[in-house]
């Protein structure tokens, strides 16, 4: 469903939103070791959120990354339209056109009517989750960093 780029994100916006309390930047070494993730794959993925302003990137001997947002105001859905973008609710499951399209010519697919209802609740759930519930839900840091 998603990425593995998007998951990457997620997980990196979370470990940065239940670290955000150590009042300064985190090195991109230490998040890829944390979360297991290369890290030249893992800076391109945080610098794109960061062009965003989801995160606050700063250079040199200090730098690294934080959250620019209050996690209270950050959806996975922000998360993934900046990664993935939004055709997992914009396009036909099996086609190549919008489903908008498909639709207004009247010539949905097979199973343009179920996926559509799945689709529209896969959309408010992301739409709904923000990183402060999720981190709300995380009892123990560590055990997360293990995922």
């Amino acid at each position: 469903m998603l990425s593995n780029t998007c998951k990457y994100a997620v997980r990196a916006v979370i470990y940065l939103a239940l670290n955000k309390n150590e009042e300064k930047k985190i090195g991109i070494k230490k998040i890829s070791e944390e979360l297991n993730i290369p890290t030249p794959f893992l800076g391109k993925i945080l610098q794109q959120l960061a062009k965003q302003k989801m995160l606050l990137s700063t250079k040199g001997p200090h730098g690294g990354f934080s959250i620019a947002m209050d996690p209270s105001d950050i959806s996975l859905l922000d998360i993934i339209k900046v990664v993935d973008g939004m055709d997992m609710f914009e396009m036909c499951l099996i086609g190549l056109n919008s489903c908008k399209s498909i639709h207004d010519k009247k010539l949905p697919c097979p199973i343009h009517d179920k996926f559509c209802k799945l689709r529209a609740d896969m959309y408010d759930m992301f739409k709904s989750e923000t990183l402060k519930n999720i981190i709300d839900r995380i009892e123990n840091k560590d055990d997360y960093y293990l995922l």
